[in-house]
């Protein structure tokens, strides 16, 4: 069993910053690639950085040059800086891990259950 536990969400005046944290825990041999999604009400949930088991990584449009992906395997956590905030960046945050488990010994895509971010005066 893996699980992902989320953490940083809150809210914030636009132009503020937040660090959104995921850590991983259970049965876990490796980390491959990791990522933070985002569904806002009555939209799709989309993806809004990734980050590759080597430290690529990838943006969406609306957040380029505003939010910072990146991992820390040592403690199975993936960061997630969000600066310059938007009102449009209100959403719930989720944190996406695919995961190769020490038993069974296999792949799997992981979800965490999501923190709130809110960008409001």
């Amino acid at each position: 069993q893996v699980r992902l536990v989320e953490s940083g969400g809150g809210l914030v005046q636009p132009g503020g910053s937040l660090r959104l944290s995921c850590t991983a825990s259970g049965s876990i041999a490796s980390f491959n690639a990791m990522g933070w999604y985002r569904q806002a009400p009555g939209k799709q949930r989309e993806l809004v950085a990734s980050i590759t088991a080597v430290g690529s990584t990838n943006y969406a449009d609306s957040v380029k040059g505003r939010f910072t992906i990146s991992r820390d395997n040592a403690k199975n956590t993936v960061y997630l800086q969000l600066n310059s905030l938007k009102p449009e960046d209100t959403a719930v945050y989720y944190c996406n891990a695919n995961i190769r488990t020490t038993w069974p010994p296999a792949s799997t895509n992981y979800w965490g259950q999501g923190t709130q971010v809110t960008v409001s005066s």
